[in-house]
């Protein structure tokens, strides 16, 4: 008999876990997938194309909120819980409505997601999403490149768009990235590495993309969405920790497994945490992994030049996933902002129209920041529309991308970067210079 199952997910990992576990299982019937945390991205289908010959109409994406109604109307035997960034009280209380409803409940181990990579893996992972994964990474492609490897990022997918085009992506220039159309969301991933002149592949069938992954690159780097676990069997992981959030490293799923995996840890913003919040997350480390190696960090943020900030009425575009599910009350642009003498962080909420609206509704502990938001045409004029209707003398982004080439702010703007900076020893060059070496070795040019 058929083993029927719900994929309780978020548009990303779902996915994955669907194609590297039960895509070719005839004895698991996928019924439906269920989707949260990003809006517009259910009520619509995983397509036949990637979904394989035993789904000829492909796999229908309801909402959560449906899951225990599917449930019953459609016989499950099982959820598998298959999306990232929740606390693990969260969790349970999803599996107590799943167990109520008549199913059990599971999730799926790491090394069963897995994929296998013909070239070695650098996976860049955390405890929570806004930790500073993506910069990381960018410093590690960099010391990689720097040593003479040819590197490609691989990138967590954020497949929001057409499915079946985005199977493989491959974004060397701005204008590959412009083409695919994407999100905010994707921009704030992809932009900045192909800046850099490193080459970054994401999509949804993560077989076909390791394959083309390989096929130009001597180490790959597993870039990681939120807190997720990697896609790819790592090498060496390297689990991103934020101290401004000290207590979420055991309290959340799956971060406290990367946590637990990871080889070496890098305990970022060691520049704007208090020392007490750095020891608190380097003790919670080494309770659950003594061994991992500790690379200790700054993320400092310089302002473009623009506009004077110094008594200004400033309104911040932080982010989106940072200061929605990720939590965080604050990011870059509002530390850049009050180091430059804003006078006055302008609230955006009572100015917030349509979808923008709808967030500070379901995140309500925001506060006077404007999150990045951007999953669509509409809501990117509702960002628009929101920012242009703020009374505010200079916009300050913290956003990694060049926001002013989507919408037009109608106000002057600042542009806050940040990177990634090691603060005494050991530092990347360090950790990576045994794989370095051997990785080298090996290369057949």
């Amino acid at each position: 008999m058929e083993h029927r199952i719900v994929i309780a997910g978020a548009g990303g990992r779902d996915f994955h876990d669907f194609n590297a576990v039960f895509r070719g299982d005839r004895g698991v019937r996928v019924v439906a997938f269920t989707a949260t945390q990003i809006p517009g991205i259910d009520d619509r289908r995983y397509p036949a194309g990637l979904a394989g010959p035993s789904y000829p109409g492909g796999i229908p994406i309801r909402p959560e909120s449906e899951l225990a109604d599917l449930i019953v109307e459609e016989s499950v035997d099982e959820v598998v819980f298959s999306y990232s960034d929740v606390s693990h009280e969260y969790v349970m209380h999803l599996a107590s409505r799943v167990l109520a409803a008549g199913a059990g409940f599971r999730l799926l181990a790491p090394r069963a997601t897995m994929l296998p990579c013909p070239v070695p893996v650098v996976a860049v992972v955390a405890t929570r999403t806004g930790s500073g994964k993506s910069p990381t990474t960018r410093r590690i492609g960099q010391v990689l490149t720097d040593a003479g490897l040819r590197v490609a990022l691989v990138r967590h997918p954020m497949p929001y768009g057409d499915l079946t085009a985005m199977r493989v992506q491959r974004f060397a220039t701005l204008a590959d990235i412009d083409a695919a159309v994407p999100t905010i969301e994707e921009r704030e991933e992809y932009e900045e590495p192909v800046r850099q002149g490193m080459v970054m592949f994401a999509g949804v069938d993560y077989a076909a993309i390791i394959e083309a992954a390989a096929a130009e690159a001597d180490v790959i780097v597993w870039d990681g969405g939120n807190n997720d676990a990697p896609f790819i069997e790592p090498t060496l992981t390297i689990c991103v920790l934020d101290p401004l959030r000290p207590h979420d490293g055991r309290r959340f799923h799956p971060g406290e497994t990367n946590l637990t995996m990871a080889d070496a840890v890098v305990v970022n913003k060691c520049d704007v945490a208090s020392s007490a919040d750095v020891d608190t997350v380097i003790g919670d480390l080494r309770e659950v992994n003594a061994n991992a190696t500790v690379i200790r960090a700054a993320s400092p943020v310089t302002l473009d030049p623009g506009p004077e900030l110094e008594g200004a009425r400033v309104l911040v575009i932080e982010d989106g996933p940072t200061v929605t599910h990720g939590g965080m009350a604050f990011g870059a642009g509002t530390v850049a902002a009050r180091q430059a003498g804003a006078g006055t962080i302008v609230d955006p909420r009572p100015y917030a129209v349509g979808s923008i609206a709808q967030t500070y509704a379901r995140y309500d502990h925001l506060g006077a920041v404007l999150p990045a938001m951007g999953y669509g045409a509409a809501q990117l004029a509702d960002l628009e529309a929101t920012v242009r209707a703020v009374p505010c003398d200079v916009v300050v982004t913290g956003t990694p991308i060049e926001l002013g080439r989507l919408i037009d702010f109608g106000h002057g703007t600042r542009h806050a970067r940040y990177h990634v900076e090691e603060l005494g020893t050991p530092r990347f060059d360090d950790l990576l210079a045994p794989w370095i070496a051997s990785w080298k070795s090996s290369v057949r040019r």
